[in-house]
């Protein structure tokens, strides 16, 4: 097979890069190592069944194709003088590692299952992300010194450069204290911006949202107005399990919870308080429809980040486990245009909380997000491949930072969908076409020719890498 070719031909030229490395040497060290490992496999894939092998099998031999290019790009980077300047430009040098391991251990499982390797076999070490952590550690020691150094040589004609290095060196420091856990939270705990008047900064009919801070964390401490008779016993029993279920969603580009407060608990009027991350810029919505400027690789950036967290929420080991209703409104955009998936927190938590009205809001007609399966058929199973066609339209939005048929009824909504069943049913002009291509394949009408999460995370991943170049 041609792709198997490839696989070998792009593992043998990260064998050479890796020899070069000027940091990172240890993550790029495990990185071949586990490329090794990845293709001693391939070729035992490649002598059982040289002909054709399983769909699934050949599917995950054309991902681990793309991430082995997304492997290849990453590794280069720190082959480079340059390399500290890269760095600084993306305040974060983890990301990309972070994104290749577990797309090399995503080939692996399939792999490995594919062999009928046994779990006590010592290729699962080598592919255990957890055991990482000390080597990951002896990179960042040398990274924060060349960085202080690099700071130290360039402060006096470069005070902007301090600000990013500090940054990097932050997010260094935050990786030593643990996180802080879910939990019901203190009073006391929480701290408002401003403190006196407590001013809320978005409101609702049946809440009100004030910036605060939580543990040093900004937070958005969303408070109920008008509250039902709440069986607090209840309710308290709904948050520990959706805690439990949270736990599993730790990741950088999911928006993070840090739990319920409840005031006033032994009077008759409780408040109740749930606090989440703080992210300064709201919706992806509604930045795509603020007059800010957005670069070509910020929106590739935005584009990405949004991608991990979708991702992150696929692989997670709770069986199935869906958002639900993805679109541009359940994305929040934070510092430097990082977007965080949302609207799934806490939901059951929440709803006890709600008054029975309906929030009035100005939303996007939720059929845009709708796969021509789902449209065809309600009682279609919602599965992870109607959200990569909800994500596809969400990319488009980014691309263009239009609404998604504006102007449409719901029925001639149906109508374009149904009617383009070999294209997208969106305007792809002065879309560049390495993200026409991704949005062709989210937005596919045949379900199956939709890619993966972690196949988009790959194509972003290098997108990403190519538009920092150019």
């Amino acid at each position: 097979m041609e792709v198997i070719e490839k696989i070998f031909t792009v593992a043998t030229e990260i064998y050479k890069l890796v020899e070069k490395v000027k940091a990172n040497k240890k993550r790029c060290k495990y990185i071949a190592e586990r490329v090794q490992k990845l293709e001693e496999l391939v070729k035992t894939v490649q002598e059982r069944n040289a002909v054709k092998v399983l769909p699934q099998v050949e599917n995950a031999l054309q991902e681990l194709s793309t991430t082995l290019d997304l492997a290849h790009e990453v590794i280069h980077i720190y082959t480079k003088e340059s390399w500290i300047k890269h760095c600084l430009k993306i305040n974060s040098h983890e990301e990309k590692f972070d994104t290749v391991n577990q797309r090399l251990v995503d080939a692996f499982t399939i792999l490995s299952q594919y062999l009928q390797l046994e779990s006590g076999n010592a290729l699962f070490e080598l592919f255990d992300l957890a055991k990482d952590a000390e080597a990951w550690r002896q990179d960042d020691e040398e990274i924060k010194k060349l960085l202080l150094e690099y700071q130290e040589a360039m402060k006096k004609d470069f005070e902007e450069l301090k600000i990013s290095v500090n940054k990097i060196l932050n997010t260094l420091s935050e990786k030593e204290t643990s996180h802080e856990e879910i939990r019901k939270i203190k009073p006391e705990e929480l701290k408002y911006i401003p403190e006196f008047p407590k001013t809320p900064i978005w409101t609702s009919p049946i809440s009100e949202v004030y910036k605060g801070e939580f543990q040093r964390y900004p937070v958005a401490i969303k408070k109920f107005k008008v509250l039902l008779n709440t069986d607090l016993r209840k309710l308290e029993d709904i948050f520990t399990k959706e805690v439990d279920t949270l736990k599993e969603f730790q990741s950088p580009n999911i928006l993070r919870m840090f739990g319920i407060c409840i005031l006033d608990k032994d009077t008759q009027n409780p408040e109740y308080l749930i606090i989440q991350e703080y992210c300064e810029k709201g919706t992806l919505r509604d930045v795509l429809s603020s007059s800010c400027k957005l670069s070509w690789p910020k929106k590739v950036r935005m584009c990405l980040t949004a991608a991990r967290g979708l991702y992150q929420l696929h692989q997670t080991q709770a069986k199935n486990k869906l958002h639900g209703n993805i679109n541009s409104g359940k994305f929040l955009v934070c510092e430097g245009y990082i977007v965080k998936l949302a609207g799934f927190e806490l939901t059951k938590t929440e709803t006890t909380l709600r008054k029975a009205t309906k929030e009035k809001t100005l939303e996007i007609s939720s059929l845009c997000y709708v796969s021509p399966q789902r449209l065809e058929n309600i009682n279609h199973k919602y599965s992870k491949l109607c959200e990569i066609y909800s994500f596809g339209i969400v990319l488009w939005e980014i691309a263009t930072r239009k609404i998604p048929f504006e102007g449409c009824t719901n029925s001639e909504i149906c109508e374009k969908v149904m009617k383009n069943t070999s294209d997208c049913p969106l305007d792809l002009m002065d879309i560049p076409e390495q993200l026409v291509k991704l949005i062709k394949a989210c937005t596919a009408y045949n379900a199956f020719h939709r890619p993966s999460t972690g196949a988009l995370l790959d194509e972003l991943s290098i997108m990403e890498l190519q538009s920092e170049e150019n």
